[in-house]
């Protein structure tokens, strides 16, 4: 556990490490929580190790710095989620920004699901997200992230997120979108967001992928599914609302995973 007060913020990074237990289950060798960042284990499923993420304050705030760092061992099943959305909110001083960093390592065998709930851009937020995920060969993956800008009637704040995916140590997609006041001109325009404030993506990683990969294809009004170069799909989709977009990427899942 990682957790500092400074003059502009708290700086925080949560570990969660899952390894197989021999027996055909999960074990959870390293669960360390830190400052706002709570990780509570939840009834299993089957194989399948389950973790909460519990806000245990507001925040990020401008001039934290928060980090969740999970690891997946060979033969390993790991789902994480949140028990409730992320709101980024201003800081005391002014024009600092926040940072949110997610770094995921899954081994060969292993298999993460990481759902967490959506993150809200507050208006006056400054944030900048960064994931890396780090897969072996044979490894699975589920991971979903959503973003909405602005609380209900409310302008968002900026928000710049960066989602490197690596498969063997090659990359299998990089990139990055950056939303709200100071972001690059044309951002809430018809050749990117068309003026909805719910945007998500599904990254699906399976071996089974390198045989029978799903079909390109458009998913309702605004989603689409792209087969990566490797065993991989991504869903990216709009909605106006958190809701509806939950709404699709739930049913994109569940398609893939029947495809799969």
């Amino acid at each position: 556990m990682t957790t500092t007060g400074t003059g502009t913020g708290v700086t925080a990074t949560a570990r969660i490490s899952a390894r197989e237990n021999g027996r055909g289950g999960t074990v959870l060798p390293t669960l360390e929580s830190a400052g706002p960042l709570a990780l509570r284990r939840t009834r299993a499923s089957g194989d399948e190790a389950r973790v909460m993420l519990v806000g245990a304050m507001s925040g990020p705030l401008g001039g934290d710095r928060f980090a969740v760092e999970a690891q997946v061992g060979e033969g390993a099943r790991l789902h994480l989620g949140s028990a409730a959305a992320t709101i980024a909110l201003p800081g005391q001083a002014k024009g600092s920004e926040a940072r949110y960093d997610v770094r995921l390592d899954i081994a060969a065998g292993g298999e993460l699901r990481w759902l967490p709930e959506q993150l809200i851009s507050a208006k006056g937020s400054d944030l900048v997200v960064s994931t890396s995920v780090d897969l072996a060969p044979g490894a699975r993956l589920v991971f979903r992230e959503e973003q909405v800008l602005g609380r209900f009637g409310e302008e968002p704040g900026r928000l710049r997120s960066r989602l490197t995916v690596r498969l063997g140590g090659r990359p299998l997609l990089d990139q990055e979108v950056t939303c709200g006041p100071g972001a690059p001109g044309g951002w809430d325009g018809p050749a990117v967001l068309g003026g909805h404030r719910a945007l998500g993506q599904l990254v699906v990683v399976r071996p089974e992928f390198v045989e029978r990969t799903p079909e390109p294809q458009v998913l309702g009004e605004c989603a689409a599914l792209t087969p990566l170069a490797g065993p991989a799909v991504l869903v990216t989709a709009l909605a106006p609302d958190a809701l509806r977009l939950r709404r699709v990427l739930d049913e994109a899942l569940a398609a893939v995973e029947d495809a799969a």
